[in-house]
């Protein structure tokens, strides 16, 4: 049976390869930041952004993945950040596209995973036995610009359909008694 996806740049005709995340990047935990002073670091919790501190937790770029709470929602995380302890950040090994990384990390059912009886938790052992197929890193970064470049048009979008949203609220206070 071949490894490859149905789908695919016509450059490309090696079988990906399946390998588990251990493999692949580096689970990484989140940690306390209240002794920390306010600054220009970003803290980032399960569901994004909190505030900003005086210190670094990575200086490299890494996707955020709940440890608690909401565990399906992987965010790109831009160093310098801090991530708390509800947030793992996994950072890609050597020969791992970030960007591929993160397209293929959103497909993944998180929830499956779910560890709990009550909030829904992750392991960083249950994420590093994940199994995915990968390509060659070549591959990886073309897969990964084409889908950043698909991310960046949604957001140019949504800011469009916002600011449209808002056009109408103010007309429509405007236009009726």
């Amino acid at each position: 049976m071949e490894n490859q996806p149905r789908l695919r740049f016509t450059e490309y005709f090696d079988d990906w390869q399946e390998m588990e995340f251990r493999e692949v990047l580096t689970v990484n935990s989140g940690r306390d930041y209240k002794h920390l002073e306010h600054g220009n670091v970003p803290v980032y919790g399960t569901g994004g952004y909190m505030l900003s501190v005086n210190d670094k937790l990575s200086d490299v770029d890494a996707i955020g993945i709940g440890r608690k709470g909401t565990i399906d929602k992987p965010q790109l995380l831009k160093a310098p950040f801090w991530t708390v302890d509800t947030l793992f950040f996994l950072t890609p090994k050597e020969h791992t596209n970030l960007q591929f990384l993160f397209s293929l990390v959103q497909k993944i059912r998180w929830k499956s995973l779910d560890e709990s009886t009550g909030v829904p938790s992750l392991s960083k052992v249950n994420i590093e036995k994940v199994k995915e197929f990968f390509p060659r890193i070549t591959e990886q970064a073309k897969i990964g610009v084409f889908f950043e470049s698909i991310d960046h048009l949604i957001t140019l979008h949504q800011r469009e359909l916002d600011k449209t949203k808002e056009l109408k609220k103010s007309l429509v206070q405007k236009m009726f008694v």
